[in-house]
């Protein structure tokens, strides 16, 4: 079953691209989801097919949008080990190692972390969607760290405002190629898909898709050429701080995707940046609660072979 969706341009409303005018109206839904739908054709303007996501809109103009069912996953329990640094009846937080996939997605149908998770957690199944059950937030496939996983309705909802409201907070170690100038500082670059390499991201202008985007960096300890660096995201964008740190000259080492250049010799499983520390207000008691990940020992390797040099 199709849900159908009926929306009106108010006169109040300035003209906007359909895409944006779309994604106030929704903000359950993404703007990249938006958009597939309307390449797609699922969203008609005016009784007419609307595919462009630049097409304008203005006032007086009917939308009809037609949202298809998510083709639900055959999720199967696979009993994968897992990390576990704090577990409740609401909340699960894991140290996710390099290699797992979060979510099934076509390739990685299974084996992910959600598989691993309802194999550890038999009443996990539903909670905020069936495709992604429990999943509050992603850690990228290759990057390591501190990741929480909702076990109700309830604390799946609580965990996302925060994040939304960004009361919740994500710490990220990485070892980063280069040498910053200063000690300190702050990356505010939108980010969006690389027009050019759609599986890739890049810094894209917002007025041409790109979503705000704000890293609050510090230098941790000087390595000769490679810098140990403290990450905290204020967004959470799609592979924020592996984007913002290439753009800036900086890229993470072992990251094959934004930067193949630089090798130390260290064989990496995934990029140098682990989620080390995760604070957040537990849902049930309102308490705040901070987890801290071990860095892998691939990271801690890394690190004695950098010391080493100097």
């Amino acid at each position: 079953m199709k849900s159908e969706i009926h929306l009106k341009v108010e006169d109040t409303d300035k003209s906007d691209r359909v895409d944006r005018w779309l994604a106030k109206q929704m903000p359950d839904l993404s703007r990249s989801h938006l958009q597939r739908l309307l390449e797609e054709g699922c969203v008609r303007l005016n009784g007419c097919r609307c595919t462009s996501k630049k097409q304008k809109v203005k006032a007086g103009d009917i939308l009809h949008l037609s949202l298809p069912e998510p083709r639900p996953l055959d999720l199967k329990p696979e009993a994968i080990p897992l990390d576990v640094l704090y577990e409740d009846e609401a909340l699960i937080i894991l140290n996710k190692p390099a290699g797992l996939v979060v979510h099934p997605a076509p390739g990685h149908e299974n084996g992910t972390l959600v598989n691993a998770l309802l194999a550890h957690c038999s009443d996990l199944a539903g909670i905020g969607g069936v495709q992604r059950p429990g999943i509050v937030h992603r850690l990228d496939k290759d990057t390591t760290g501190a990741i929480v996983v909702a076990k109700t309705d309830f604390a799946h909802q609580h965990l996302q405002a925060q994040l939304k409201a960004k009361t919740a907070g994500r710490e990220y170690l990485g070892v980063v190629f280069g040498s910053p100038g200063r000690d300190c500082g702050t990356i505010d670059l939108p980010i969006g898909r690389n027009p050019r390499d759609r599986k890739k991201m890049a810094v894209v202008p917002l007025e041409k898709g790109g979503r705000t985007a704000i890293t609050h960096w510090q230098i941790q300890e000087r390595l000769g050429n490679y810098t140990l660096m403290q990450f905290r995201l204020e967004t959470g964008r799609t592979h924020q701080i592996r984007v913002h740190s290439a753009h800036t000259g900086h890229p993470i080492l072992g990251d094959l995707v934004y930067s193949s250049r630089h090798s130390v010799g260290v064989n990496l499983t995934g990029q140098a940046l682990h989620a080390y520390r995760l604070r957040l207000q537990h849902p049930l008691s309102g308490e705040m609660l901070e987890v801290v990940a071990s860095p892998p020992k691939e990271f801690e390797k890394l690190l004695s072979v950098l010391r080493r040099r100097l």
